[in-house]
């Protein structure tokens, strides 16, 4: 009875000085409330090259239930409508390697929900390692 006492205040102890490490968590109204986004939230560079990262972009927009408007894939720009307002989502070299996705609104009214740019670039880093497949 006595060894089962002090276990539990040990354990009591124990827990009582040790730090609780909690995870970040992302409260999901800050995600989809219309706020002013910085610039520099709506640039990603991924470790991987620009052809690869334009068929990942087209694969999260299509994911999240955005309306593809126009696609063009010789420059890498795929045009995009979330929630009633158009972006554009164009995507660079920065080197052999890096694959750079800028995602902007097209009236540059940085004024919109911060969780549509999060969710892509969420969905990209998620799938970066997959293979593309042709399906026939």
């Amino acid at each position: 009875m006595e060894r089962i006492v002090i276990l539990i205040l040990a354990v009591i102890l124990f827990f009582g000085f040790c730090p609780a490490k909690a995870e970040e968590v992302v409260d999901l109204s800050a995600l989809t409330t219309y706020q002013n986004v910085r610039y520099q939230d709506c640039i990603k560079v991924f470790n991987t090259d620009n052809v690869k990262l334009l068929h990942l972009t087209i694969a999260s927009i299509n994911a999240n239930h955005f309306k593809i408007d126009e696609i063009q894939s010789r420059t890498g720009f795929v045009l995009f409508t979330a929630v009633g307002k158009q972006f554009l989502a164009s995507i660079s070299n920065v080197n052999t390697s890096q694959g750079m996705l800028k995602i902007t609104p097209v009236d540059d009214n940085y004024y919109f929900q911060p969780g549509i740019v999060t969710n892509i670039f969420k969905y990209i880093e998620l799938n970066l390692n997959t293979k593309l497949e042709t399906i026939n």
